[in-house]
């Protein structure tokens, strides 16, 4: 069972937590840009329709990919807040450290949507909202059910010891999950999953329609499906964070 740690303030200083705070703030800066971007290009090029949103699913999915596998030495790749408190939970990274990660997430995704508004021409930033005839509490438990799938996904392809067969295919299969879901919810709720993939076009945008959905819904799923595999499925003879070890 995963002991949460608290961590201290002098994690701040330590080279380890700068530079994966760097990593982070590249990996999450990147992910937004495409992810939005392709959001961007779908909406201008394809209009609202299942075409667009295959486009938007593939590119969320190629893009997670990637940065995980490019963060995951440094920072972990983690790429969402809902992630990181996934991984909290389950004592794989402080929570002073999250807060840390929350931060750094949230400013390069704010970036990200600013620079794509300004080398698009002043292109409208599409913010994350719910659907025509989707209710706030459908679309709270459909991001939470789909933030649960993808932390699922991350302790059984990543941070599971006994991955076996999947060892390494980790980060692709997360992308592939993400894909997946964004055809599965993208409809009905946008199929955030990510409070800092939201924020970022809610705060270019000025859009903040049922913004909280977007925090609530990821956390809560991402927090249990961390819960739930760490204390359920994994079997550790140490506490998995016993100095400042690497998250994942």
């Amino acid at each position: 069972m995963g002991k949460i740690a608290l961590g201290s303030g002098q994690e701040a200083t330590q080279p380890d937590c700068l530079k994966a705070l760097v990593a982070e703030f590249i990996c999450t800066f990147l992910f937004v840009f495409v992810g939005v971007g392709a959001a961007m290009t779908a909406g201008k090029m394809l209009g609202d329709s299942l075409v667009g949103l295959f486009v938007v699913a593939v590119a969320h999915a190629l893009i997670v990919a990637v940065m995980i596998s490019a963060g995951f030495h440094t920072s972990g790749g983690h790429l969402n807040p809902a992630v990181t408190l996934g991984l909290a939970v389950g004592g794989h990274i402080t929570i002073f450290r999250s807060i840390l990660y929350w931060i750094d997430q949230l400013l390069a995704s704010s970036l990200a949507c600013i620079l794509l508004k300004y080398l698009t021409g002043g292109q409208d930033v599409p913010a994350i909202t719910l659907a025509s005839g989707t209710g706030v509490l459908q679309g709270l438990i459909m991001e939470i059910v789909l933030t649960f799938s993808l932390l699922f996904t991350v302790y059984a392809t990543i941070v599971e010891p006994k991955k076996g067969p999947l060892d390494g295919f980790g980060p692709l299969l997360t992308g592939l999950l993400v894909g997946a879901n964004i055809l599965a919810g993208g409809a009905y709720s946008g199929a955030s999953m990510n409070p800092a993939r939201s924020f970022g076009p809610a705060l270019v945008s000025g859009i903040w329609t049922d913004h909280w959905v977007y925090w609530v819904g990821p956390l809560v799923g991402g927090g249990l499906g961390g819960l739930i595999y760490e204390n359920f499925f994994i079997i550790r003879s140490h506490v998995p964070l016993s100095r400042d070890e690497e998250p994942f």
